[in-house]
């Protein structure tokens, strides 16, 4: 394992800041690629080895723009991609409430229960994030490794590294275009960093 700086995308078009957007692949708007750039001038003088995205548009771009200051390619990984909220994509909670007010119920409980008709449950998020894990193992502990994803995905992955239950991801904020850093060994991982969003005042 690794020294992990996990970026969440910068903002989106169609108003992702009040609507669930998860597979549906929305781009980053002008605010958003002026953010990626703000993460890009950040960590340029940062030490990076190996970069990792997911393959929908907003997570990638921004990885790409912070990239390019450390001729890295982008690996792109499926299992990255926000969570599937299958019926309620591009709703509001508002809405949720009206039309599914059980799955309304569950989400506003927190509860592990919870699954996205016609998406992904909680736990088949988790054992996705479980599948990219994998892919940090072959990375050395002298490694500084950028992942780029979605607030559910990068919520996830704290939870699963730093061996908190599932249910504490509602207690991890992550804004968008922030910055968190995880230093990971054999016995676990310490949180350096948490929601960073310095380099955009």
């Amino acid at each position: 394992m690794s020294r992990l700086l996990l970026i969440r995308h910068g903002d989106t078009e169609l108003n992702s800041a009040e609507r669930y957007w998860g597979r549906t692949d929305v781009k980053l708007d002008a605010a958003g690629l002026r953010q990626a750039e703000r993460l890009r001038d950040r960590l340029a003088a940062e030490k990076i080895d190996a970069v990792y995205s997911s393959d929908l548009e907003r997570a990638l771009v921004t990885a790409e723009i912070i990239a390019s200051n450390h001729q890295l390619a982008v690996i792109t990984c499926a299992e990255l991609r926000e969570v599937n909220f299958g019926q309620l994509e591009g709703l509001t909670f508002e809405e949720v409430s009206q039309l599914y007010p059980e799955v309304a119920k569950l989400w506003a409980e927190r509860s592990t229960k919870l699954k996205y008709p016609g998406g992904e449950s909680v736990y088949q998020l988790n054992n996705r994030v479980s599948q990219f894990l994998g892919r940090l193992k072959k990375h050395t502990p002298e490694q500084t490794i950028l992942i780029t994803a979605h607030k559910g995905v990068l919520s996830i992955l704290l939870c699963r590294l730093l061996g908190i239950g599932l249910r504490r991801r509602w207690q991890i904020r992550l804004d968008l275009a922030s910055l968190s850093i995880l230093e990971t060994n054999q016995q676990g991982a310490i949180l350096s960093l948490l929601n960073d969003v310095s380099h955009l005042t």
